[in-house]
């Protein structure tokens, strides 16, 4: 083709870096939002699983520690709808489950094993014994020990501060709740805060 002869619209696309990257920005801004928009619409995942209850202060502060000290890293909270999935962890995650999570914490991987239905699977004690000297319990583990969290008090002005500002993006704490929220961890460890979400997760369903 001679440099005077006018080139079509898809060659010009293809020779032209930036028009080619504002294109293909542009189709996957469009492709998200038509993935993504309806969900905000849909009742299976923004109405509460039955049964489901928001988090107690003690919770609450539990997940605020997972989410500290990484454990998303190495555990999802997400279990696939495969045989093998199910069988090993239980039934298949739900979005109705985390309506009142923000952030969800479902990540995919898997260093450690999937932590959704984990509450009630092990007693208190045994979750204490596992967080403190993981390899105690499980041999095999290359989770790193969590000791300090056994000395560390919770702060109960911060957990009700946490629940007020989750109050104003839907989850449904009353005033009364968040004014015991000091009560209710007075004393509590960051160590008893962590056993109490894990011990709840994936009960819902049950």
């Amino acid at each position: 083709m001679s440099t005077t002869e006018k080139k079509t619209g898809h060659e010009r696309i293809e020779t032209t870096n930036w028009l080619m990257i504002v294109l293909i920005l542009a189709v996957v801004a469009v492709g998200g939002l038509v993935e993504i928009v309806p969900l905000f619409f849909q009742r299976s995942t923004t109405e509460a699983a039955p049964g489901l209850k928001p988090y107690t202060p003690l919770q609450l502060a539990g997940r605020d520690i997972y989410t500290r000290e990484g454990c998303y890293n190495c555990h999802s909270q997400m279990i696939r709808p495969l045989l093998a999935e199910t069988l090993r962890y239980g039934p298949y995650s739900k979005a109705g489950e985390f309506v009142y999570d923000h952030p969800f914490q479902w990540g995919s991987k898997r260093t450690g094993p999937d932590l959704h239905r984990v509450g009630g699977k092990y007693s208190d004690e045994w979750q204490r014994l596992h967080l403190i000297a993981p390899r105690d319990l499980v041999p095999e583990s290359n989770m790193p020990a969590y000791p300090w969290l056994e000395r560390s008090l919770l702060d109960g002005a911060q957990v009700a501060r946490h629940m007020t500002a989750l109050r104003r993006v839907g989850v449904p704490y009353t005033d009364a709740e968040i004014g015991e929220a000091a009560a209710q961890t007075q004393g509590k460890t960051e160590l008893d805060a962590l056993v109490a979400y894990l011990q709840v997760l994936g009960t819902s369903v049950k």
